[in-house]
């Protein structure tokens, strides 16, 4: 009797091991690793010294003027640590983001700006800018977020796989979606406080040793998922990988 408890326990063992390891952010990191793989892989990407890309941007209104439009060459040197460097024009004045591993800075036509919460602002900027051109290796490395598997579902972008995305009880939720055959990520969706986007990947770049963003649409959206307006444009272009 003791030896048949004790073979049902072991059985239940590894019955509840095995579910634990096919859960929904097992699951999630599984499918990470196939879009990683599909993108470049992550060996390349962990090999990576410097990134360079232009990133041009159209920032539209709800009546469908425009708000803004930057045309940006951003750079991110990855090794030995993390350094980030944005330039663009503005009103014929050059505008330069720079962060050296400590400090940030942020000049406009030559002048260094010293107010401490616009830096921290615009190192907020930088990190973000980073964050998106990373993806989806960043996903899978990022320890502060909790990766929850959705299945494959119909989206606003048609049929997907797709991963839900916590930062915290206080944070944007996001979801990520990957094409079911190729694995590449053809856009996400996010739920901000006060609304609700949809970015789409109309595009990619093949150019480098990696599958990058090439054109890109932000839509808000409703709870449905159904587009309200177009939001923003972006265009990503001309990369340079050093490994």
């Amino acid at each position: 009797m003791q030896l048949k408890i004790r073979v049902l326990s072991s059985i239940l063992l590894v019955v509840l091991l095995g579910s634990c390891s096919s859960g929904p952010e097992k699951q999630a990191k599984n499918l990470l690793e196939k879009s990683i793989s599909a993108h470049g892989g992550m060996d390349n990407w962990e090999s990576v010294e410097v990134l360079k890309f232009r990133k041009w941007t159209r920032l539209l209104k709800e009546d469908g003027s425009v708000e803004s439009e930057t045309d940006q060459s951003m750079e991110f040197r990855l090794k030995p640590f993390f350094e980030g460097k944005i330039t663009w024009i503005s009103d014929s004045v050059e505008h330069v983001s720079y962060f050296d591993g400590a400090q940030m800075r942020y000049s406009v036509g030559g002048n260094e700006i010293q107010n401490q919460d616009f830096l921290a602002a615009k190192k907020k900027d930088m990190d973000a800018a980073f964050y998106v051109i990373a993806q989806p290796w960043k996903l899978l490395q990022d320890e502060g977020s909790k990766l929850t598997y959705e299945g494959v579902r119909e989206t606003p972008l048609g049929l997907a796989e797709v991963i839900r995305v916590d930062y915290g009880s206080d944070e944007d939720v996001w979801w990520y979606y990957f094409d079911p055959e190729s694995f590449l990520m053809t856009g996400n969706e996010v739920q901000l406080k006060d609304h609700r986007s949809l970015i789409e990947n109309l595009s990619s770049n093949n150019s480098s040793p990696f599958v990058f963003y090439g054109e890109r649409k932000s839509y808000r959206i409703n709870e449905k998922g159904e587009k309200l307006y177009l939001r923003a444009e972006y265009l990503y272009s001309d990369f340079e990988v050093i490994l």
